[in-house]
């Protein structure tokens, strides 16, 4: 089944449809976490849209969310992260995160971004292979963590 997605900037007003469908993914109501992210990219002073929405029919079946560094982390030139990524499991394998992928990678290339980074748990072989089929392959950089007490 071919749906028709429409992807745009996400809004403040997403942010029920955000927090659903990032519930029935993870099992984790996370409300006060994508309040925070949706204000800071509403609030975007660089005008770069690196967090979106996916609709089909007027609805919020996907979404996407990033940031661009402007020389965070000793680089020098732009990047960009992908942070979170959510489809509803309705609309997964309908293409409707590669819709969002390619939208969020033509902002960043219009942008001026020269690398998107992102996190992949080393067990979440389905989510690292849709980043492979994006051209992401394994970071020349270290991602280090501490636990603490």
């Amino acid at each position: 089944m071919a749906v028709q997605v429409n992807v745009r900037m996400i809004r403040m007003n997403d942010l029920d449809s955000v927090v659903a469908i990032d519930k029935l993914i993870t099992g984790q109501e996370r409300r006060e976490y994508y309040q925070r992210k949706l204000e800071q990219a509403v609030d975007n002073k660089h005008n770069v849209n690196a967090s979106l929405a996916a609709e089909v029919d007027g609805k919020v079946v996907g979404f996407m969310m990033g940031d661009v560094f402007f020389g965070e982390y000793g680089i020098p030139d732009a990047s960009a992260t992908v942070d979170t990524i959510g489809v509803h499991p309705d609309f997964q394998k309908h293409g409707v995160a590669s819709d969002l992928m390619d939208q969020f990678l033509m902002n960043m290339k219009a942008a001026n971004v020269k690398k998107v980074y992102t996190l992949v748990n080393w067990s979440d072989f389905a989510l690292e292979s849709f980043f492979s089929r994006h051209k992401f392959q394994p970071s020349k950089r270290i991602s280090l963590e501490l636990q603490l007490p």
